[in-house]
């Protein structure tokens, strides 16, 4: 019966925040089955430490947490297939067309240094406040405040180049 409780409130979890989960780990990798592959990986390490939560509401930043912790493991161990006889100029292009404007905001948003982009992402994704967001990435609340100011700043002049003036008194 203690079993029936502890994996129903699990799965009640699972549901809540799967496609949430989901849309963090395909920003992070932007790939679709690799996305999938974190989230489920995410699920599986939550249950394994599932009964040393001790605070149900924490599940939230916890989730997140070990979906970054994950990320990070895929690329300790990813290899990339480099070809070296294939010629720099016979690659092609094999992206989909997509709207101006996604690529100019998914541009923006990469040429933000990733102290920036990452509690940014965590706060607009994931919906998660500056003392979650501090926890989970190990600064201060304050520092992560400064991180969104900054974003938001640079964000601005990216897209008006202009510098900000003050206007002149009559």
């Amino acid at each position: 019966m203690l079993f029936d409780d502890r994996k129903s409130k699990f799965e009640s979890l699972a549901r809540a925040y799967s496609a949430e989960l989901y849309r963090y780990a395909y920003w992070l990798c932007r790939d679709r089955f690799t996305a999938e592959d974190l989230v489920q990986e995410t699920f599986t390490r939550a249950w394994q430490g599932w009964s040393g939560l001790r605070d149900d509401r924490a599940a939230k930043s916890w989730l997140y947490t070990i979906l970054r912790n994950e990320h990070a493991r895929l690329h300790e161990r990813k290899q990339l297939a480099i070809d070296p006889d294939q010629e720099l100029d016979e690659l092609m292009d094999k992206s989909e067309g997509k709207a101006f404007d996604a690529f100019e905001t998914r541009d923006m948003l990469a040429a933000l240094p990733e102290t920036y982009r990452e509690p940014l992402m965590l706060q607009v994704i994931g919906g998660f406040g500056c003392v979650e967001i501090a926890t989970m990435i190990g600064i201060t609340e304050g520092a992560v405040m400064t991180r969104l100011t900054r974003a938001r700043q640079a964000l601005r002049r990216s897209l008006d180049p202009k510098p900000l003036t003050r206007a002149k008194e009559l």
